[in-house]
């Protein structure tokens, strides 16, 4: 019997030890939500300057870029500038084969001597005929061919005259001088090559008048060419450079718009300095066209303006929240009226690290540099504002039900 005894008194006490286990674990895990509920993640509100810019990449190129070609055919007979040769306006740069077009001004000066030698006759005979009309020894048709002979030989020299003269002007154009002064940065002929002018004039080289000064060819989108203006300051880069930034000023703003990939963009001409010319035509850039600055402003991370507490998310999947306005729980909800967007933004804040009620507050946001955002109002510098909450927290604020109960929360909330 004493066995017995002792052995359901050692039974009686693992159970009792089971049971209170159990007690003790579901109150831990009741209570735990509690605790876990006040963990969000918090940044204060700093002081500094923000500068709000548009983005965009274009390409580099000289302020004057001319293309030199040829107007007549024939063989490049001799070049006399080479890739990055300077020039000067008027310099002989190639030399086309001109045998043809000499050939042609022979002949242009054999024709007109022809026909000044035909109007000689023509005079003479116009002369005599005048002279035997006046005696009535030829008729006045003789009298009037001889005249109209003569002023068709007049003629006749005037149009050698023009001939010669586009004969030698195209065998001017056999040789190609440079038209500005420059920098050659593209040859597109070798000696011996053969250029043909006969539907449009062959590019012989391309000139950069001056490459100290250039330009870039930004393709603005057009949801941010509405914030660009003539004047603004641009940060660029370049990626044979990635650790050097480069300074611009937009000069000009295109009207005509430029779609690519059904994606429609303006051409924006930035004007650069160049004094090192380490900028080289046809580079890449990789442009920040300030449209704002500001400095020594309020401003907090833009994470704020995206959270929202899983209370207010869970009454705006209701229908709104408790005891306040539908937009309330939404970015600029207090102050978005129809057709224009408001600077009133909602975000959250705690009252102390130690606090575990956020607090929503209207705040009047003002530029952005895409990771922080001014605050024109509504908040104090040093403030804590809510960028985030604990995932676990955020599981427990749904009251999971107990374990031991029957009812109550409903289960665990899955995100």
């Amino acid at each position: 019997m004493a066995k017995n005894g002792n052995a359901g008194g050692l039974t009686g006490l693992v159970l009792l030890l089971v049971v209170g286990g159990g007690v003790g674990a579901g109150w831990w895990y009741w209570k735990r939500p509690a605790v876990e509920a006040a963990q969000y993640f918090t940044k204060p509100v700093t002081r500094g300057d923000l500068v709000q810019a548009v983005t965009a990449t274009g390409q580099l190129n000289p302020v004057l870029n001319v293309q030199v070609g040829s107007q007549i055919s024939g063989m490049i007979q001799k070049l006399f500038a080479d890739f990055n040769s300077q020039v000067k306006a008027g310099q002989v740069i190639a030399q086309i084969d001109p045998a043809t077009y000499l050939a042609n001004v022979h002949q242009a000066e054999g024709e007109l001597a022809s026909a000044k030698a035909t109007l000689e006759l023509t005079q003479i005979n116009a002369r005599r005929a005048k002279e035997l009309r006046a005696s009535s020894l030829v008729s006045a048709s003789d009298f009037d061919k001889t005249t109209a002979d003569l002023h068709q030989a007049e003629a006749a020299v005037i149009i050698r005259e023009a001939g010669l003269e586009k004969t030698k002007v195209d065998l001017a154009r056999c040789t190609i001088v440079a038209p500005v002064d420059g920098i050659i940065i593209s040859r597109n002929v070798d000696v011996g090559q053969t250029v043909a002018a006969s539907l449009s004039a062959p590019t012989i080289f391309v000139i950069a008048n001056d490459l100290t000064k250039m330009q870039i060819d930004a393709n603005v989108a057009e949801a941010d060419v509405g914030g660009v203006e003539a004047g603004q300051e641009v940060d660029f880069t370049v990626d044979a450079y990635p650790t050097r930034s480069f300074r611009g000023k937009v000069v000009q703003v295109r009207n005509a718009p430029l779609t690519v990939q059904n994606v429609v963009t303006y051409d924006t001409v930035i004007e650069v300095s160049n004094p090192d010319m380490k900028l080289k035509p046809g580079m890449t850039a990789n442009v920040s066209i300030i449209t704002a600055r500001r400095e020594n402003v309020l401003k907090f991370p833009n994470a704020a303006l995206r959270f929202r507490p899983v209370e207010t998310a869970d009454a705006n999947k209701a229908g709104g929240p408790p005891g306040g306005s539908a937009n309330a729980g939404r970015p600029g909800g207090a102050g978005r009226g129809r057709g224009e967007r408001s600077p009133t933004r909602t975000v959250y804040t705690l009252a102390s690290t130690n606090s575990t009620a956020p607090v929503s507050v209207q705040v009047k946001a003002g530029i952005s540099d895409g990771v922080f955002t001014e605050a024109v109002e509504g908040l104090n510098e040093d403030a804590l504002v809510i960028t985030g909450q604990n995932s676990s927290s955020a599981a427990g604020a749904a009251k999971p039900a107990n374990p031991f109960g029957g009812g109550g929360g409903g289960g665990q909330r899955r995100f």
